[in-house]
């Protein structure tokens, strides 16, 4: 079992109490294979947490830029809650060697593992919410969280892969592009999409991701990168 404890020493935490702060690591591949463990897994926290860091970011915005249109918070609110922003801060702290997954899920370094992080950090946030109230979970999302904010404009990264792609295809091609279901894979807990991203009848790249939305948008991204408008 994970010394929590120094975790909370990296991430300047202190729980009142440590189950909750215990729970946000557990994933539900480890109950699965522990099922006398007596732990619970951390979907409830994560859809908690995800709640509580759109309310805090979205207040942030609002307040910071007065004269942004609702569009422009919206999509600027995205790029900082994602699931790539969310698994980088949790990289950055370290959160990955605190998980509790089943053998199998321990050994996978790729894109699901990403997923996994990220839903641990807004779990971590609910937990913190729970244990220690409001202001200390903003305090938490706005070290984290804001000071990515001014990267995110400067680079235009806010714009998302979708829109993006979009926008060329309509001005190149005259087309508006469609997303299509090529596949479903996995556990109804551990979906996989595959999604294809069409001009007309073309297929110009495949996507894959734990929800549709994320699959369409690495389609939309890979397709961006094959036509060379990215």
């Amino acid at each position: 079992m994970p010394d929590f404890t120094e975790f909370e020493k990296k991430a300047e935490l202190h729980f009142t109490d440590k189950s909750l702060l215990q729970q946000a690591f557990v994933h539900r591949s480890y109950i699965n294979e522990n099922k006398t463990s007596g732990l619970s897994h951390n979907e409830r926290l994560e859809f908690l947490g995800d709640a509580v860091l759109e309310l805090v970011i979205t207040d942030f915005l609002f307040k910071k830029y007065t004269n942004k249109t609702e569009g422009d918070l919206t999509a600027y609110r995205s790029a900082l809650v994602n699931a790539d922003t969310c698994a980088g801060i949790a990289t950055s702290l370290e959160m990955g060697g605190f998980l509790l997954l089943s053998k199998g899920e321990s050994k996978d370094t790729g894109r699901a593992r990403q997923y996994i992080l990220a839903n641990a950090l807004e779990a971590l946030i609910g937990a913190i919410y729970l244990d220690q109230g409001l202001e200390t979970a903003t305090s938490f999302i706005e070290k984290h969280f804001t000071p990515l904010i001014d990267d995110i404009i400067s680079g235009r990264s806010f714009i998302d892969a979708k829109s993006l792609f979009q926008e060329k295809a309509q001005e190149f091609d005259g087309i508006t592009p469609s997303y299509k279901t090529v596949k479903e894979s996995g556990l109804d807990h551990k979906k996989k999409f595959t999604i294809g991203v069409y001009v007309g009848k073309e297929l110009i790249a495949t996507g894959e991701g734990e929800s549709k939305q994320d699959a369409e948008q690495m389609a939309a991204k890979l397709a961006l990168e094959k036509r060379g408008w990215n």
